[in-house]
């Protein structure tokens, strides 16, 4: 059909009017022609004549006016997607009779592809008429209906509604017609309602197509097809405002055009603007993403004084219809504070659960006022997922149920448009109800990785929009669940990191001697002993507690809680015995303050139990962490956290009492546990079950499936791990006893000098594991067949042990019998 111009009323001769009723029939005796012409005879024509009918406009012809094309306007595969949807613009050959949907959130550009095909296909000579109609509203579009009504069916202009159904019945395809090919746009729908009665027809040769920022079903009705138009791809982005920025005669660094479409997020819309505002300024692209990043600096100084390409809206305001439109949504009136709450959290992904936690929903209750008995009204999860999809059928965000954990998506410069709508003391109120949802999202053991990991990330982004808000007047809890999350879940160097800052953040919020400034100092010191900076971690701790004492009271938790962390961390450095009576002390205190049944006071006893087994009571360790456990069982259940600790230590003294069959049954169990609560993978499952259970069985009597067990666990580990978890090391360390047991010294060598040059180790030197791992070194060289450099590497070990252990340690002691057995192999030799 390319280049066929069909015969328009006027060249056939025939002139037409639209009756009251709108039927388009002949004037001079109701002869129809809707859709296709008759030929008619000399006397009627000159009755139509007569009566003044303007002539229909001849074929081809275009009502309205195709928007003009962007400036640097770039071909996209947007365009391709759509070309290969409703065929070959050239040909208008519709491969979607029922229309095209383009469907996106504001500033994607669905206009200028809309333009772009129509253009190309005008420009073709695919087409006989071509519609372009601005549809935000039923009455716009009534009115271009009506003038391609008037246009091509000279139908009346004093009734619109019938001359626009009059020009939809002379385009629904009639056999005995001429052949019309057309094209209708609607662009820019904003109510799927505005349609109803509206639809163009589906013909074999017309197409219809809609941009909106709707997603509702009603637009898929009648087989119309839908396509999602989304950013620019960094290659188009960077495009673009290259071309934009050398019409202007300039030119910029790639990584700074790259650095700038992140930040704008490839959005179209943002990226005209930024090169309008760059062309306009003579700013650099550098200057304007400081001016961007600036969190002082609004969206709307960052658009230009005159908008590019005949734009109705800046930045700031192009998503205002929509969420106004979104609001009147069922449930009316909760779409908008749903998304002020998304607009402070990870735009890559919120879990579900928090936008339906507790928090969240008397968040919405609260913006729906009083019910009808004068009560608060309650809002329902229902309610929730209702707002959420209201937002997603206006393309405010994207909700995906089938992803839970990233169930919602919302483009970070809708967030920032939609924060900036709020006062700051809005902004305050809503960062703490997302910081209580996040909370009541968060489980106290993180057993879902992809769930830890999202929430971690929510919670940065509340931080990096909301911190003030988090710490004043009081600090929020998640700040601390935050830290600690990142700890449990194996990530040591990004907990202590973060520790460093809350230190530092909450002295300028709350000064040093709040009592939630003092928290994070405790915190800090905890991870510096687990990832072995023993000395820093004790040197920190007896600088905080006299300030808790002072500041708290000496019986407050928070300073009993920082005395078990001074004992437990001098104990790891050497003073077992010290720490032993400190513990004793700190449990009478504990006792008489909390009271016998409160956790930390049981705490105290478990840690307790474990400083006697390390000063070789086994026996009775082992028994006092039966009847603690027996505790747990009863308050906790045995899938608890700290149960499985508990069973834990109970295996591993039974094996050094001397029961190593029993310890690997012990062990056995608690793999299954640690698998099923935290999941094959973590770093508790790995440490804590799994790498002992292979220590043991081979000082049961099996140390070639150890060496096997452990090779694979390190390998696991290196693969999942922090390289600074102190699980690496420890396994290294067995790994080599169970290879020297089995015969391979050479091999234990190997392995214990990779461990200890290893630089992501999170062990320092002076720790006691890098100590006794020493010995081991020295010792396997001896067996390996040299005992000179065994005799000279425990002489400068030996001298590091009394600095660091003291000489009475128990360590220390074995390492002198190593030295002294090995200058005897040596004298032999």
């Amino acid at each position: 059909m390319t280049g066929y111009r069909g015969a328009s009323p006027e060249e056939s001769g025939v002139g037409v009017q639209v009756s009251a009723t709108g039927d388009a029939t002949a004037a001079a005796g109701g002869l129809a022609i809707t859709g296709y012409l008759h030929q008619v005879s000399a006397e009627q024509l000159v009755i139509v004549h007569q009566q003044g009918v303007r002539p229909s406009a001849a074929w081809p012809h275009q009502v309205g006016v195709i928007p003009p094309k962007a400036q640097s306007y770039q071909h996209r595969a947007e365009m391709d997607r759509l070309r290969a949807a409703l065929g070959d613009a050239d040909t208008a050959v519709p491969q979607v009779p029922s229309g095209l949907v383009l469907s996106g959130m504001g500033g994607v550009g669905k206009t200028q592809l809309a333009a772009d095909y129509a253009r190309t296909a005008w420009a073709g000579g695919g087409l006989d008429v071509l519609v372009w109609i601005t549809a935000s509203s039923r009455s716009a579009v009534v009115t271009g209906y009506a003038q391609a009504g008037i246009e091509l069916c000279q139908a009346s202009s004093d009734a619109p509604e019938q001359a626009a159904r009059t020009f939809l019945a002379w385009i629904s395809p009639k056999a005995e017609a001429k052949p019309c090919r057309w094209l209708i746009v609607l662009d820019d729908v904003d109510d799927p309602d505005d349609l109803k009665g509206l639809w163009p027809p589906a013909s074999p040769l017309g197409q219809t197509l809609i941009t909106t920022r709707r997603r509702d079903a009603a637009l898929a009705g009648d087989g119309r097809r839908f396509v999602e138009v989304g950013l620019f791809t960094e290659a188009e982005a960077v495009a673009y405002l290259t071309s934009s920025l050398a019409a202007e005669g300039r030119s910029e660094p790639l990584h700074h055009l790259v650095a700038l479409t992140n930040d704008l997020d490839r959005l179209p819309l943002a990226l005209a603007q930024a090169a309008a505002y760059l062309s306009d300024s003579g700013e650099s692209v550098a200057g304007y993403r400081e001016l961007f990043a600036d969190r002082t600096t609004r969206l709307v100084d960052t658009a230009p004084d005159r908008l590019p390409d005949d734009q109705n809206f800046p930045l700031a305001a192009s998503w205002s219809l929509s969420i106004d439109r979104a609001d009147t949504l069922r449930p009316a009136g909760l779409a908008r504070p749903m998304l002020y709450l998304c607009a402070l959290l990870d735009a890559n992904g919120i879990p579900e659960a928090v936008l339906t936690s507790e928090p969240a929903l008397t968040h919405l209750a609260n913006r729906k006022g009083l019910d009808r008995n004068g009560n608060t009204a309650k809002s329902t999860r229902r309610e929730a997922l209702g707002a959420l999809r209201a937002l997603h059928r206006l393309h405010l965000g994207n909700h995906a149920p089938h992803t839970p954990h990233l169930a919602v998506r919302v483009h970070q410069l809708v967030q920032r448009a939609a924060r900036e709508t709020l006062s700051p003391e809005q902004r305050d109120s809503y960062a703490r109800t997302a910081a209580s949802a996040l909370m009541a999202a968060w489980p106290e053991v993180d057993q879902d990785p992809t769930l830890t990991q999202a929430l971690q990330a929510n919670f940065a982004a509340l931080y990096a929009v909301a911190e003030e808000a988090l710490w004043c007047p009081v600090a929020h809890p998640v700040l601390f669940h935050a830290g600690t999350s990142l700890g449990t879940s194996g990530q040591l160097t990004e907990a202590l990191a973060y520790w460093r800052r809350m230190v530092d953040a909450a002295v300028h919020h709350l000064g040093p001697h709040h009592p939630d400034a003092l928290l994070p100092r405790h915190r800090l010191a905890h991870w510096q002993g687990v990832t072995g900076n023993l000395a820093t971690a004790v040197n920190a701790l007896e600088t905080l507690l006299p300030i808790q004492r002072r500041v708290l009271g000496v019986d407050a938790p928070e300073t009993l809680l920082t005395r078990y962390e001074l004992a437990r961390w001098r104990g790891a450095s050497g003073d077992v015995s010290g720490t032993i009576q400190a513990y004793e002390e700190l449990l009478d205190d504990s006792v008489r303050a909390l009271g016998a049944e409160h956790r930390d006071a049981v705490t105290v006893r478990q840690d307790l139990a474990f400083w006697r087994a390390k000063g070789g009571e086994f026996s009775r360790a082992v028994t006092d962490l039966q009847d603690i456990l027996r505790h747990y069982r009863k308050a906790s259940g045995i899938d608890h956290v700290r149960s499985l600790k508990i069973r834990h230590n109970i295996a591993f003294f039974t094996g050094e009492d001397g029961d190593a069959a029993a310890a690997v049954v012990l062990f056995e169990e608690l793999l299954r546990d640690y698998t099923a609560l935290f999941g094959p993978h973590h770093s508790r499952t790995l440490g804590d079950a799994a790498a002992p259970l292979a220590l043991w069985r081979g000082r049961a009597g099996d140390p070639a499936r150890a060496v096997a067990d452990l090779e694979q666990l390190i390998a696991d580990m290196r693969r999942v791990l922090d390289p600074a978890d102190p699980a690496i090391p420890y396994a290294g360390q067995w790994l080599a006893s169970s290879q020297g047991a089995a015969g391979y010294a050479v091999a234990a060598v190997a392995t214990l000098e990779r461990s200890l040059s290893d630089p992501r180790r999170g062990f320092g030197p002076d720790h006691p594991q890098t100590l006794t791992s020493r010995r081991d070194l020295a010792h396997w060289r001896g067996v390996a067949g040299d005992p000179f450099a065994a005799v000279s590497e425990l002489e400068i070990l030996l001298h590091d042990m009394r600095r660091v252990l003291g000489p009475g340690h128990p360590e220390t002691s074995k390492t002198l019998e190593c030295l002294l057995r090995w200058r005897r192999e040596a004298e032999v030799i």
